[in-house]
C-alpha cells in the first residue's frame, strides 16, 4: 500500500509542477541547491582525500627512511659472519624496523636478497612477516628497487620507492595500503631489498567519516534550504493566491470583496492598487447595472402601457377590417394595411417583452419529454400556407430523433417557426428541407433553403437584434428583426447550439442542436454543418431529390 501511494504521488508531481507556484519555486531551489551542494561536497571530499593521502604518504616515507637507516646501522655495527648469526641479526633488524614505525601492529615487512649476486661465506635468508601479502612486491617494483644495488654496494644512499596496493585482511574487506621499497647492505652477505607494507585503513576510516559527515550535513542543509524557501515563497505566494481568489470572487459577482492591506511593501502597494481597481469596477458595474435595469424597466413599462391603447386600436381596426368590403377601394386598402401593421405591432411588443425578460434573467424553462420530429411537423403545418404563398415547398427528412428529449416545447416550436419564416422569406420560392437527426447525447434540426444566401460578414451578424442582411430588401412576412436573436437565446437557455451557414448563390442552413439531458453537455451535433449539399448551383438548376435511407420518413 505504501508503494502504491508513492507511485500515486510521483504521478501527481507533473500536476503539482503545473498548478503550484510554491511547489515549483521550492523544487527549483532544491534542484539548483542540490547541484551546487553536490559539486561543493564532491570537491571537498576529493581535496580532503588528497590531503589525507599526501600527509600519510609523507609520514610513511619518513618512517620508512628512519627504519631503513636503523636497520642499516644495526647491520653495519654487527660482527656476525655465520648463517645462524645472520638470521638472528635479521630477526633483530626486523623488530627494530617495526619499532621505528608508528603502527607496528599493522605494518608488514619483507627482506629479499637481490638476485644475481655472488654467494659469499654467509647468506641472510629471505624473511617476511606473517601478514605480508603473497603477491607483493610486484616485479616492476622489485626491478626499480634492485636497479640501485650497484650504487648501494659502493656505499651510496639509495632512494625509496612507493606503490599503492590493496592489503588483504581476514576480518575486513581489502583495505588500501602503501608498500615502500629500499636497499640494505649486509657486510659479507651482499645487498638486500627491504619492503614495508603500511595499512592505510585508519586514513580510509577518517576519509569515510568525513564523507558521511559531509553527506549528512548536505542533506540537513538541503532540508533547511527547502524549509526556508517554502517559508519565504509562502510569504510571497500567499498574497498572490489571495489576490487570485479575490479576483475569482469578483468575477463571480461578489463586488464588495477586497484584499487586506498590510504594511508598506510592494505587496501592500499591490493590494491597494487592486482594491482601487475593484472600487472603480464596482462603481462602473453598479452604474451599468442600474442603467440596464432602468432600460429594461422602461422597455417593460412601455410594452405594458402600449397594450391598453393597442387593444383599443386592434378592436377598432378589426371593425374597419371586417367592414372593408363596404368601403371604397382606397379606404378598404387602408383598412387592410392598418390590420397588418397592428398585427406586426403586437408581435413586436411580444418580442420586446421576451427580450426584456432575457436581459433581466427572468426566463425559466418548462421542460418535458418531447419528440423533435413531432414539433417539426407541427411547425411546418403552421408555416405551410405562408410557404405555398411564396411558392416554396416544405419537406421533412427524419433521419432520427424519434426518442424524446427534455426540452421546453413552446420555445423550441418558436425557434422552428422563426427558422422556417426566415427560410421562406429568403428562399426565392425554392424548396425548403427540414432535417431531424439524433445521437446518444443530442437531437438536432436543420432548416436548409436554396435562396440568395449570405456572405461570411453577414453570417456573423445574422443573430444580432434588428439586423437585416439587405436593408433595401422589403420584408414580405412582417418580421420584427428579433426572431433569430430570440431563437438564439432560447437555444442557449437549453444549453444547446444554434448555428448558421450560408454562401452567396447556395442558400443558407440553420442548425439547432439540443441536449437530450440538459445537465449533459453536447460534444458533437448529429447533423453536419456546412450541409452535405453546400456546393453552389446556378439559379436555374433544379433542386436534387432527397432520398431517405431505410427506416426514415420523408414528407
Amino acid at each position: 500500500m505504501t508503494g502504491r501511494r508513492i507511485v500515486d504521488l510521483l504521478r501527481k508531481v507533473p500536476e503539482f509542477w503545473r498548478t503550484s507556484l510554491q511547489f515549483r519555486a521550492v523544487a527549483s531551489t532544491m534542484l539548483l541547491s542540490g547541484f551546487v551542494v553536490t559539486l561543493i561536497v564532491s570537491s571537498m571530499v576529493v581535496s580532503i582525500g588528497t590531503n589525507l593521502f599526501e600527509a600519510r604518504r609523507d609520514q610513511i616515507e619518513t618512517e620508512a627512511e628512519r627504519a631503513t637507516l636503523r636497520a642499516q646501522s644495526l647491520f653495519d655495527n654487527s660482527t656476525a659472519t655465520q648463517g645462524t648469526e645472520l638470521d638472528t641479526l635479521g630477526a633483530e633488524a626486523r623488530n627494530a624496523i617495526l619499532q621505528s614505525t608508528s603502527t607496528p601492529s599493522s605494518t608488514d615487512i619483507a627482506i629479499f636478497r637481490v638476485e644475481g649476486q655472488e654467494v659469499g661465506q654467509a647468506v641472510l635468508q629471505n624473511q617476511t612477516s606473517p601478514g605480508f601479502p603473497d603477491d607483493q612486491p610486484t616485479d616492476d617494483l622489485r626491478a626499480s628497487v634492485a636497479s640501485q644495488a650497484d650504487r648501494v654496494s659502493l656505499g651510496e644512499r639509495g632512494s625509496l620507492f612507493l606503490q599503492s596496493i590493496t592489503v588483504p585482511r581476514e576480518d575486513a574487506p581489502d583495505v588500501p595500503g602503501l608498500i615502500v621499497g629500499s636497499l640494505l647492505t649486509v657486510p659479507g652477505s651482499g645487498v638486500y631489498e627491504l619492503y614495508l607494507v603500511f595499512d592505510l585503513s585508519d586514513t580510509q576510516e577518517t576519509l569515510t567519516t568525513v564523507q558521511q559527515t559531509l553527506a549528512i550535513g548536505s542533506i540537513a542543509l538541503l532540508a533547511l534550504i527547502a524549509i526556508v524557501t517554502w517559508v519565504v515563497v509562502r510569504f510571497v505566494v500567499g498574497p498572490i493566491r489571495e489576490a487570485a481568489e479575490t479576483s475569482e470572487r469578483l468575477a463571480a459577482g461578489e463586488l464588495e470583496v477586497r484584499l487586506p492591506e498590510r504594511g508598506e511593501d510592494v505587496l501592500a502597494t499591490l493590494a491597494r492598487s487592486f482594491n482601487g481597481m475593484a472600487d472603480s469596477l464596482q462603481s462602473q458595474i453598479t452604474q451599468l447595472a442600474e442603467l440596464s435595469r432602468v432600460q429594461q424597466r422602461f422597455v417593460s413599462d412601455v410594452s405594458h402601457e402600449l397594450r391598453t391603447p393597442l387593444t383599443t386600436i386592434r378592436l377598432a381596426g378589426d371593425v374597419l377590417y371586417d367592414a372593408r368590403d363596404d368601403f371604397p377601394p382606397t379606404t378598404a386598402r387602408t383598412a387592410e394595411l392598418l390590420h397588418d401593421q397592428i398585427e406586426r405591432f403586437e408581435t413586436l411588443l411580444a418580442d420586446l417583452l421576451e427580450v426584456s425578460r432575457f436581459d433581466a434573467g427572468a426566463v425559466e424553462l418548462e421542460t418535458e419529454p418531447t419528440n423533435l420530429v413531432r414539433l417539426a411537423e407541427d411547425a411546418m403545418e403552421q408555416m405551410r400556407p405562408l410557404a405555398v404563398e411564396h411558392g416554396s415547398n416544405l419537406r421533412l427528412v427524419a433521419l432520427g430523433g424519434y426518442f424524446d428529449a427534455e426540452v421546453d416545447p413552446r420555445r423550441v416550436r418558436r425557434i422552428m417557426r422563426n427558422l422556417l419564416g426566415n427560410a421562406v422569406e429568403h428562399g426565392e420560392g425554392r424548396d425548403i428541407v427540414v432535417t431531424v437527426d439524433s445521437n446518444e447525447e443530442a437531437v438536432a434540426l436543420a432548416v436548409r433553403d436554396y435562396g440568395v444566401g449570405m456572405d461570411e460578414d453577414q453570417v456573423e451578424h445574422v443573430f444580432d437584434r434588428f439586423w437585416r442582411g439587405d436593408p433595401s430588401r422589403k420584408r414580405t412576412i412582417g418580421g420584427t428583426g428579433l426572431g433569430l436573436a430570440i431563437s438564439l437565446e432560447d437555444a442557449l437557455l437549453h444549453r444547446g447550439w444554434l448555428e448558421a451557414w450560408s454562401r452567396k448563390g447556395a442558400g443558407a442552413c440553420f442548425r439547432l442542436t439540443l441536449p437530450r439531458d440538459i445537465d449533459v453537455p453536447i460534444t458533437v451535433s448529429p447533423l453536419p454543418l456546412p450541409p452535405a449539399d453546400a456546393e453552389p448551383r446556378p439559379a436555374t438548376a433544379p433542386i436534387p431529390t432527397l432520398r431517405a435511407p431505410r427506416g426514415e420518413r420523408v414528407r
